[in-house]
């Protein structure tokens, strides 16, 4: 096989993947009662901690009014709170009620972790760092785009 078949049969499994891992997002999502995006939403809010809507639409992608929605969505089911910023009471914060949020999706994800992680530890020292170069890589072409998409 030359380089350019490898290639393209690399891109194609990247693709895979993508589509796998949505197919993954949507199903959870699906189990607990909301869509793929939304619950991976979630995940920002945990990582990111309290922000504005406007943080959360920046950080999304999303449009303030769709972040709206998404906010209404999740604090109907009690995992964010709208709390007024004590230094700006103009602006609202969204607090992430992390214990609910780590109790309803912990289940789907557990073993999935769990084997991610075995899978991880399987590879040499030499393979990880080359796979942390190509996520690391992957994300910052990733980024540009995005960049580039959104200045237009």
């Amino acid at each position: 096989m030359d380089n350019k078949e490898d290639v393209l049969k690399l891109r194609k499994l990247s693709q895979q993947y993508a589509y796998t891992s949505i197919q993954l997002h949507e199903s959870i999502g699906r189990e607990i009662g909301m869509s793929g995006t939304d619950h991976k939403y979630l995940g920002f809010l945990i990582q990111k901690g309290p922000m504005t809507a406007g943080k959360l639409a920046v950080l999304t992608g999303l449009t303030t009014g769709a972040v709206t929605g998404l906010i209404d969505r999740f604090e109907d089911k009690n995992l964010v709170k709208r709390q007024p910023d004590k230094n700006d009471r103009r602006k609202i914060i969204i607090v992430p009620n992390v214990e609910k949020i780590i109790k309803l999706i912990t289940p789907f994800y557990k073993d999935f972790q769990e084997n991610t992680d075995e899978l991880f530890a399987s590879f040499s020292i030499q393979e990880l760092k080359i796979l942390e170069r190509y996520f690391l890589n992957s994300l910052e072409i990733m980024n540009r785009k995005i960049e580039k998409i959104n200045k237009k």
